[in-house]
């Protein structure tokens, strides 16, 4: 019996040090994990944010080349009838579009209409505009035209596009 107690001695204080010690370790290697996990979602923030406000770059940067002063500043030339001048105002903004297009997915889903609205509304305007003009007109009568159309205007549709884009950068940093 004095064997018995002997061995008991022994083992229930080995036995409590062993849970101790396996409840301390199993509780540290959780909280470590649990802190390696937030470093990754941390560092996955970042790099998400960036890549967002870098599509976000690009969407101000499309919106600034489809403005119509843009445009007409690096399409038209003295040579052009307002014909020629027409669809390469409509060629530039469509292949601007189709370059941006993947910018849609880090965006929000109403910054992405309020950006296909502004292209969709310049190119009402261009169209609206080309449809007045004569058949033999000249290329600077047609640019002269969307100008004045654009100034009747309180605010280019590319401009209230990039307006809201900034709000919503704002909202994100």
């Amino acid at each position: 019996m004095e064997t018995v107690t002997d061995i008991l001695k022994i083992t229930i204080p080995a036995l409590l040090v062993f849970l101790t010690a396996w409840i301390l370790l199993r509780n540290l290697m959780r909280n470590e994990q649990d802190k390696r996990k937030q470093e990754l979602i941390l560092q996955n923030s970042r790099t998400v944010t960036t890549i967002k406000l870098q599509a976000y770059e690009r969407i101000v940067l499309f919106l600034e080349r489809i403005s119509l002063e843009s445009l007409l500043v690096r399409v038209s030339s003295s040579d052009m009838s307002a014909l020629q001048l027409h669809t390469a105002l409509l060629s530039t903004i469509r292949s601007e579009f189709e370059h941006n297009l993947s910018q849609q997915i880090y965006m929000s889903p109403q910054a992405w209409e309020v950006v296909r609205n502004a292209r969709s509304n310049m190119i009402k305007i261009i169209n609206t505009e080309a449809e007045k003009m004569p058949p033999n007109a000249s290329g600077m009568v047609l640019s002269k035209q969307l100008l004045e159309k654009i100034m009747e205007l309180e605010k280019e549709p590319t401009r209230a596009a990039i307006d809201y884009v900034k709000n919503e950068v704002a909202r994100i940093i």
